[in-house]
């Protein structure tokens, strides 16, 4: 299926009540020059030796559970306890959904740090909201209180060159390498976010409601710590972006997990694109654990829109 990127773009911003115009925007220049479809197959490396065989494995386990998709994939993991980092069209751009409200979040953390001050009870409330519940209003909210210049200062500071900033926050164009960045930049101590804004963002990611725990955690086992945040996007017609990121937390490991998709079918089709994929890395990450977080069952929030559609 060709995917006719600028049809879609225009549509999807009079969808979601943005006054951008797309026309000649590197937004849409960007969504251009990406190419439809998946080829070749996932690459994986370790820098620790003992660690290579696993590579190589998990590289040929994970281009098995894509081959039968027809999601068009990007996906970029990393792991510190083996040095395992595996990559798959990880600087294709998807549209963000509501995996951007971590981005929002990291960006409002870091706003409070440069202001030498804590965040105020409102924007508490709105983080909670956004993250643990995905709610739009609060993150609209909190994107208008940052500031598109400072979401681009943010990721500046984040090295998340990749990413291209969309005035409709759902529409801000990211890749599996740069949201893999972020999680990086939660997971460990850094310049860009101290450590409680760090601890603050897992904290929300680790409580999000259990009907918008899909993705990425499944197959995950009861040794990890699961923090996640999805975002779903249908387009006119029956074609879905589907998007999952999480870190899995112990006291000795963290591993970190990105995987956005586009050309779904339905709801539902992308999440198991998603689901088949994270079960073969906790699989292999974690050998003779058992899974705790089963793969997911559809729900009566799936096939409703994580955006704002006037109207409707």
């Amino acid at each position: 299926m060709k995917r006719n990127w600028k049809w879609h773009h225009r549509r999807l911003v009079l969808l979601l009540g943005s006054a951008v115009v797309l026309a000649a925007t590197p937004a849409a220049e960007a969504l251009a020059a990406a190419t439809p479809g998946n080829s070749a197959s996932v690459k994986c490396t370790s820098a620790k030796p003992a660690y290579a065989s696993l590579a190589s494995q998990m590289a040929t386990k994970i281009t098995q559970s894509l081959s039968t998709s027809q999601s068009i994939v990007g996906l970029s993991l990393s792991d510190d306890k083996t040095g395992v980092l595996c990559w798959y069209h990880s600087a294709r751009h998807f549209y963000a959904a509501s995996v951007v409200k971590v981005t929002i979040l990291g960006a409002l953390l870091r706003k409070a740090e440069e202001q030498h001050r804590y965040l105020t009870q409102t924007e508490a409330n709105e983080a909670r909201l956004m993250i643990t519940q995905s709610d739009n209003h609060a993150a609209t909210a909190l994107w208008n209180d940052v500031g598109y210049d400072f979401m681009q200062h943010f990721l500046n500071l984040a090295g998340m060159r990749q990413t291209k900033l969309d005035h409709a926050w759902g529409l801000t164009l990211i890749t599996a390498h740069d949201e893999r960045l972020l999680l990086k930049l939660l997971s460990y101590k850094n310049d860009v976010l101290d450590d409680p804004s760090r601890s603050y963002a897992l904290n929300l990611m680790a409580h999000v409601i259990s009907s918008q725990r899909w993705g990425v955690p499944a197959g995950a086992p009861a040794s990890v710590t699961v923090h996640v945040k999805n975002g779903w996007l249908p387009y006119p017609g029956t074609i879905w972006e589907i998007n999952s990121i999480g870190t899995f937390t112990a006291p000795r490991r963290t591993y970190m997990i990105a995987m956005l998709t586009y050309n779904n079918p339905t709801m539902a089709y992308g999440v198991a694109t998603i689901e088949n994929a994270a079960t073969v890395v906790h699989r292999l990450l974690n050998p003779g654990e058992r899974a705790s977080v089963p793969r997911s069952t559809p729900n009566s929030s799936w096939g409703r829109p994580d955006e704002t559609i006037p109207g409707r």
